[in-house]
């Protein structure tokens, strides 16, 4: 009975010695294989890590890039107020140059009406000397005539005298007052036609002002129309931008719950 009672103890340690060596066997190797998940959790959080640092420094350089487009766009705003205030003031000289015309062709206008008024004043001047001499020569008193006549008959013998000789106080009189004709009628010529020279002169520049004038408009026309679309590019960008940085915080702020879950 002792035999195999110390038979059956030793048996029995046996066993319990096996249990124990494959119970820490199973504990080794499920050591083994918490350390091997332990390092590939460690791995991914490692490269989870550096994501988030060049997820970071992307987004700080984006964050620049959004800054420097903001100072671009408010570069363009002020340009664009600048020139809405050029084309304000454009438009006020526009408008002093049309009045400044406008003033000019009434002047124009007021000279040509005064140079018609004049040469009718003078035509209406000669028909009522013409008229005037008729109307004497019609209308005169029989004594005066019978007057004239013995006047006349008296000086028509020192007229035929003077008008015999070439240097007569008659002749040398209608010569001066025919040179004195010629000298007025060439002063009212060069009058008109100096008038004329400087009125042409007057279309030539208004002419050549309105030309500028349509030319300039074009010219702000273009840079406005320029600067609008670099507006909108600017504005396009700023939204691509901004797209791309709530993505980008996004994925930041999963990578954190992924690396507080981990």
């Amino acid at each position: 009975m002792f035999v195999n009672c110390s038979s059956g103890t030793q048996c029995s340690l046996t066993k319990a010695v096996e249990d124990v060596t494959h119970h820490g066997h199973a504990q080794t190797e499920a050591l083994k294989e918490k350390e091997k998940t332990l390092s590939s959790l460690q791995v991914s959080l490692s490269d989870v890590e550096k994501k988030a640092e060049e997820a970071e420094q992307e987004l700080r350089s984006k964050v620049r890039g959004l800054h420097i487009v903001e100072g671009e766009v408010e570069h363009l705003e002020l340009q664009t107020r600048l020139l809405h205030d050029r084309c304000a003031s454009t438009s006020t000289d526009n408008s002093e140059l049309q009045v400044h015309i406008s003033e000019e062709e009434e002047s124009a206008c007021k000279a040509l009406e005064g140079f018609s008024t004049y040469r009718n004043k003078i035509k209406s001047h000669r028909a009522a000397v013409s008229h005037a001499e008729s109307q004497t020569e019609a209308h005169k008193d029989l004594e005066v005539k019978r007057k004239l006549v013995r006047m006349l008959t008296q000086t028509k013998e020192e007229l035929k005298k003077d008008l015999e000789n070439p240097n007569g106080n008659t002749v040398q009189m209608a010569k001066r007052e025919i040179d004195a004709l010629k000298d007025e009628i060439a002063a009212v010529r060069t009058t008109v036609a100096e008038r004329r020279e400087r009125l042409g002169k007057e279309i030539d520049i208004q002419t050549q002002i309105k030309k500028d004038i349509e030319i300039q408009n074009r010219r702000y026309e273009a840079i406005i129309k320029r600067l609008r679309c670099q507006l909108s590019k600017a504005q396009a960008v700023h939204r691509q931008m901004s797209g791309d940085i709530y993505h980008m915080e996004r994925q930041i702020a999963k990578l954190k719950q992924q690396r507080e879950s981990s």
